[in-house]
Order: structure tokens, then C-alpha cells, then sequence
């Protein structure tokens, strides 16, 4: 079974989280360009990426693009507690992507 991802919520969820990424990342300081920015930046967008690449597979492959769209949100979690660490965002603002 193929799906529509721009009709699933996930998907939908997925771009959210990517767009609120890249509107921070304008705050960062410019000597992360090339190092946690960029790391944030693609794995926000590897998120809804495998889910709409996923969605055109059967729905075993679509679980792996699942498994690996998870993945990335980790990985952007832990970017982010890196972020906080460093101040480059506050409580709130951390609080609020890794509720989403």
C-alpha cells in the first residue's frame, strides 16, 4: 500500500519540525555554519524526508524509512541538548521542540 505523505500528520509534523529549526538556527553564532548548525539543519530535514520517501515502498520498506525518520529525531534531540548547553537556546525552546 502506497501512501499520500503529504497527508500524513507525521509527515506534516516532520516539515513543523524542520521549519522551527531552520528559524533558530538564524540566532546561532556564524562559527557553527558548518559544524552544529549544519548537523540540526540536515537531520531536521532528513526527518519528513524518509517519511515521504518511505511512503512510496511497500509497507515493509516504509517501516524502515519509520525507523530511520526516528533515528534522526534523536539525533536532533541530542543536537539540540548540545545547543542548550551551550546557550545557543534556551529551556523553553528545547522544551518545546523535544515535546513535538
Amino acid at each position: 500500500m502506497r501512501h499520500n505523505y503529504k497527508n500524513l500528520k507525521i509527515w506534516q509534523l516532520g516539515i513543523e519540525i524542520t521549519n522551527d529549526i531552520s528559524d533558530i538556527l538564524w540566532e546561532f553564532p556564524k562559527h557553527e555554519r558548518y559544524d552544529l548548525s549544519s548537523q540540526l539543519s540536515r537531520c531536521s530535514v532528513s526527518i519528513p524526508s524518509n517519511i515521504a520517501e518511505g511512503s512510496s515502498r511497500t509497507d515493509k520498506s516504509f517501516s524502515h524509512f519509520i525507523d530511520i525518520s526516528l533515528g534522526s529525531s534523536f539525533e536532533l534531540i541530542t543536537q539540540l541538548i548540545v545547543a542548550k548547553h551551550r546557550k545557543y537556546i534556551n529551556e523553553t525552546t528545547f522544551n518545546q521542540l523535544e515535546t513535538k
